[in-house]
């Protein structure tokens, strides 16, 4: 395959473990190991011949076998353009070269597959010039890091190519500082470190874990307790890398998994009684809540033209408040 071949296609190769026992059909297989996947596209990719198992076509029941090899290789549908959009976004700084977003929960940072419009490069497009004047497509113009959709907090975006390269060349360089703040369950130690390699886990695709060292990306993330209640803690997090969903998954790793988190068992009462008026305050919380309790609460770095070290706060949102306060009233702890 040519190297122009290459670029209009997605290559995607799995081996079944030998030690796997368990039965499973291929179209349920692939679906779990691929991000985005749905079992009826999967269905249709084996049914027009983009999967080989061992090196030849298979029936979307086939069941897989241990040493099983899977070849996937799926034509790319070229992205929609990025295009402007009048959105709320609340701006807490800016200047020609940079502006300061704090992002609410439930927005998208850039597009992609199954949220191209109502990002927040959608917004900024419409508020920027520069980035609306955007000549190759490019999905994510000036988008120096990113927030979870469901993690609200700062997030900075350069308005020009210098800045850009200036400001992605420190986040690379760990010369950032940044806090966040989390609700966990459960009270752990005052202070302390998660260091654990993160990677997609074997069972499911969309998912990251922790995986055995050297397996994953090294990740280093760094905690203050700043509030103990009963069965819960607020949590400040600092990190040295920025893993996908590093905190989340972290935190999960250890057992002190992210109030309210749908995704990494953050929805349960972890701790404490399962019973009474205490249980279904928690659940109406988490339902308030509707996301994982993680803001993005602090950013400082060095400026990319001035070269003056730049520092911002930002409040925590009302759904944030609203648990904490709740948990301040009925939940503190006695020690």
């Amino acid at each position: 395959m040519s190297r122009e071949e290459e670029k209009k296609t997605t290559v995607y190769e799995f081996k079944v473990p030998e030690g796997q026992q368990e039965s499973i059909r291929l179209d349920v297989y692939i679906t779990n190991f691929v991000e985005n996947a749905t079992r009826t596209k999967v269905q249709e990719a084996i049914k027009d011949g983009y999967v080989q198992v061992n090196g030849k076509k298979e029936k979307p029941s086939y069941k897989m076998l241990p040493g099983d090899e899977i070849f996937i290789e799926l034509p790319k549908a070229p992205p929609p353009e990025a295009v402007a959009e009048k959105l709320d976004i609340n701006i807490v700084y800016e200047d020609d070269d940079i502006i300061l977003v704090n992002k609410e929960a439930g927005m998208v940072v850039h597009p992609a597959y199954a949220n191209w419009t109502g990002t927040l490069v959608n917004g900024l497009m419409y508020h920027v010039d520069e980035l609306a004047e955007n000549e190759d497509n490019d999905l994510r113009p000036g988008i120096v890091h990113r927030l979870d959709k469901d993690t609200s907090g700062l997030l900075v975006v350069a308005k020009n190519d210098e800045a850009l390269a200036n400001l992605s060349a420190k986040f690379a360089e760990k010369d950032v500082e940044r806090t966040y703040w989390a609700i966990v369950w459960g009270t752990p130690k005052e202070e302390g470190t998660i260091e654990g390699d993160i990677g997609r886990s074997r069972h499911d695709r969309k998912l990251m874990t922790v995986l055995p060292e050297g397996k994953g990306k090294h990740a280093v993330t760094h905690w203050k307790v700043l509030e103990y209640f009963d069965y819960l803690s607020l949590v400040e997090v600092k990190l040295e890398t920025g893993r996908t969903h590093q905190i989340r998954v972290h935190f999960n790793h250890i057992g002190h998994n992210v109030f309210g988190d749908k995704t990494y068992g953050g929805t349960s009462v972890r701790y404490g009684s399962n019973t009474g008026s205490r249980k279904v305050m928690f659940h109406k919380l988490i339902t308030d809540l509707d996301r994982q309790a993680l803001h993005a609460k602090t950013l400082g770095f060095e400026h990319p033209t001035t070269g003056e070290k730049v520092s911002f706060d930002s409040e925590l949102p009302e759904d944030f408040s609203h648990v904490l306060n709740m948990l301040r009233e009925h939940c503190k702890a006695e020690y």
